[in-house]
């Protein structure tokens, strides 16, 4: 992340944003709060299993959903009424007034993200969906069924969304990727990321491994970040510090000792 002193442009300018969804956008993990109330206790041993690094995300939720009784009516409640980052509406504008480009990268459900970005005041393409990487999801009679689409196959993790892969596909030339996110399923999108925004899980997982990144407790302090690093001025000194300190080799997050 070189400033371009002919041209006066900071290289964060085109940057590609990725973030993540539960826990990032919502204040609260969605997919967690829907099998809190209405899954089978059994849940939370699914959920050591995938804790402790015996599966992966994707066997973890396809476990976990067939748990889960419900009707529209019970799930829509629920997701109404889990409360957003009251910051997030004001850092869509702003990705769009700088033109960096947001994506959401998510092993949480497309039918749970859409509903939420819809009363979010978001609109463009993440409101449309063609900027939103998650997986599915269906309710069948009283059943939610989930599926897939950007699982990759191979994938030694076993990730519902292998966020690593989409990013890897969308980044464009040298443009610098930005990585938002929250909780241990972001770990393996950290390889491809330049800048990485952590809270929770995440922080305590960067922290751990000596990654380097921003802490944030909301999209308030994202934003305030990133326009500094906009700024040529602003931000010639962090950058020329940090020297792409984010980006880690691969066998070392690879490496997460559950």
């Amino acid at each position: 992340m070189k400033n371009n002193s002919q041209t006066g442009k900071s290289s964060m300018d085109g940057a590609i944003v990725f973030c993540d969804f539960d826990g990032t956008i919502t204040q609260e993990d969605v997919t967690d709060q829907i099998l809190t109330q209405l899954a089978h206790p059994s849940w939370r041993e699914v959920e050591q299993e995938w804790m402790c690094g015996a599966i992966g995300s994707r066997e973890c939720l396809e476990r976990q959903m067939a748990l889960v009784e419900t009707s529209a009516e019970e799930l829509h409640a629920l997701i109404d009424a889990v409360p957003l980052d009251p910051h997030f509406a004001a850092f869509y504008r702003f990705t769009q007034r700088r033109r960096l480009d947001l994506y959401v990268v998510s092993d949480g459900f497309d039918y749970v993200i859409r509903r939420v970005l819809k009363r979010s005041g978001v609109n463009g393409p993440l409101r449309n969906g063609t900027h939103l990487f998650a997986s599915a999801l269906r309710l069948e009679g009283r059943r939610l069924v989930p599926s897939f689409p950007h699982s990759e196959e191979p994938c030694e993790h076993g990730c519902a969304t292998c966020k690593a892969a989409v990013m890897r596909r969308f980044r464009e030339g040298h443009r610098p990727v930005i990585f938002v996110g929250d909780g241990l399923s972001d770990r393996f999108a950290l390889e491809e990321a330049d800048l990485i925004f952590a809270k929770r899980q995440l922080l305590a997982y960067c922290r751990e491994h000596g990654i380097a990144c921003h802490p944030f407790e909301t999209f308030a302090k994202v934003q305030e970040q990133l326009e500094k690093f906009l700024d040529p001025g602003e931000a010639k000194s962090k950058v020329e510090s940090r020297k792409l300190k984010a980006r880690k080799p691969r066998a070392a997050v690879a490496a997460f000792d559950f």
